[in-house]
């Protein structure tokens, strides 16, 4: 069926080597084509990102859908809602087969990689994104395919699954087969919530297609989008309320650290020129002069000047302390992701080993046994 998908689409390639030598279609039966599971964590996808080689974004998770909540995030690219999968219930919600060509929508023919997928579904649809030369070559050759063919390109390319098995934890046993899940095992999965085109669309690889969730006004920096995918998510979570608790849902949004620091530069730019307005007013001797509040000049008495100076430098000292924060909580997901994909099994084979040559580790494990 794959080689005659392949020829239908053939002469939509428009650089088949470099598809080839990137891609390389067909599934390849080794471990290095396999997708390990990764956590759920606003740090453990920020680093994602930026292995892929996007720039200025990250993932914070969201703990409430309150608009407050959410506009102090604004710029929000997407939300991306993980859920606990039930096979075989039924969404009666239509799925669109003729859609905006500037949407990406990639099926998911990946196990373990719905998260990866459903970020990639968020960062492939904002053209305000640097995605970087990866993610953009990958956009741009696959524009023309099928979703089918989109999520198998996903899946072949080398960088992707590298940034994403990076955060493999290290099991001193590997099987060669994947183990399937069964009925009984707990299976998540991820979906993706973007505005494309004034539009709000659920992205979900398992469907034949993106939902159109309705329209919206404004721009793709409004609250009006999120305001509209509200609801949405609220009525997904009180539908499994009674059954499972287990949700998450995060934002992918603009570095925070970038927009203080561009508010950093604004404010001491301003600072600099109510300095420089205060020293001519001492050198000539005036108790008003003529200012540019942004809107035209206007007059200014040195002790509106001097207010105004108190009140930038609460705010320049507000931002550095956000500054700080932000400082603070990319160090923490740097040693939390070290901790996630460093390998303790050797500490912990040559820890038990030393036991076991002193007599101790027996004791031990009967004295286990006893507390069980």
């Amino acid at each position: 069926m794959f080689p005659l998908l392949f020829t239908n689409i053939y002469h939509n390639i428009v650089n088949y080597s470099f598809y080839k030598s990137h891609y390389k279609l067909g599934l390849k039966k080794n471990a290095r084509m396999s997708w390990c599971t990764i956590e759920s964590d606003p740090g453990v996808f920020t680093e994602l990102i930026q292995q892929m080689q996007v720039r200025g974004v990250q993932v914070e998770e969201l703990y409430s859908l309150d608009l407050e909540s959410l506009n102090n995030l604004c710029p929000v690219y997407g939300l991306v809602f993980l859920f606990k999968w039930r096979p075989g219930e039924k969404d009666d919600r239509p799925v669109l087969k003729e859609y905006s060509p500037n949407l990406f929508f990639a099926s998911q023919v990946i196990n373990n990689a719905c998260a990866t997928q459903a970020i990639l579904s968020i960062l492939m649809n904002c053209p305000e994104i640097d995605i970087g030369p990866e993610l953009s070559n990958l956009k741009e050759f696959t524009r023309n395919f099928p979703p089918e063919l989109k999520g198998l390109a996903i899946n072949n390319s080398e960088p992707i699954r590298a940034a994403h098995n990076s955060f493999a934890r290290p099991e001193p046993f590997v099987s060669d087969e994947q183990k399937v899940a069964d009925k009984e095992d707990d299976v998540y999965h991820f979906i993706s919530y973007i505005p494309v085109d004034g539009t709000l669309y659920e992205l979900d690889g398992l469907k034949d297609g993106p939902i159109s969730l309705g329209q919206y006004n404004g721009s793709k920096d409004s609250l009006e989008w999120l305001k509209l995918v509200q609801p949405v998510i609220q009525e997904r979570i009180e539908k499994y309320s009674k059954s499972e608790i287990r949700f998450n849902l995060m934002a992918i949004i603009k570095n925070r650290f970038d927009i203080y620091k561009a508010e950093q530069r604004d404010l001491e730019n301003r600072k600099k020129q109510i300095q420089q307005q205060l020293d001519a007013s001492k050198c000539n001797g005036d108790d008003r002069m003529d200012v540019d509040n942004g809107s035209g000049r206007q007059s200014a008495s040195i002790e509106g000047l001097n207010r105004s100076l108190m009140e930038i430098e609460f705010e320049l000292a507000n931002v550095e302390q956000k500054l700080l924060i932000e400082k603070d909580k990319f160090k923490k997901w740097k040693t939390e992701n070290i901790r996630r994909k460093h390998n303790y099994i050797p500490f912990l084979f040559n820890f038990l080993k030393i036991l076991a040559e002193k007599n101790q580790l027996k004791p031990l494990i009967e004295k286990a046994r006893h507390k069980t």
